[in-house]
């Protein structure tokens, strides 16, 4: 089992995950987070710290697209290990449907 970032981070970017990540996995795009499976230790410490519920076991049902997004982007976006501040609107889009089809980008973020 590992945690995957699913689409409710895009636009919002909440980083208390990272914070308490106590083996460094999550690596930052442009507009959301992802955890390198091969690198989480399933702990579980980042799911309750996540304001926008973001983050699930890849256990839960059809995780497996996001498990696969996880996976691919977290080999190329740089890694991330402090807290910033949300994306600037992230209330306002914290609950809304589609993200992925209307905001994903595959651009990477500044990392640490």
């Amino acid at each position: 089992m590992t945690y995957v970032v699913t689409d409710l981070c895009i636009v919002c970017k909440y980083t208390d995950c990272v914070e308490v990540c106590p083996v460094d996995c999550f690596y930052e795009g442009e507009n959301m987070l992802v955890i390198h499976p091969d690198e989480c230790i399933d702990c579980g410490v980042c799911e309750p710290e996540c304001p926008a519920d973001a983050i699930k076991p890849d256990t839960e049902p059809d995780l497996e697209k996001w498990l696969d997004v996880n996976r691919e982007y977290a080999e190329i976006w740089p890694n991330l290990t402090t807290k910033k501040p949300a994306m600037e609107g992230a209330d306002d889009k914290v609950s809304e449907q589609g993200k992925f089809e209307k905001y994903f980008s595959a651009e990477p973020g500044e990392g640490d």
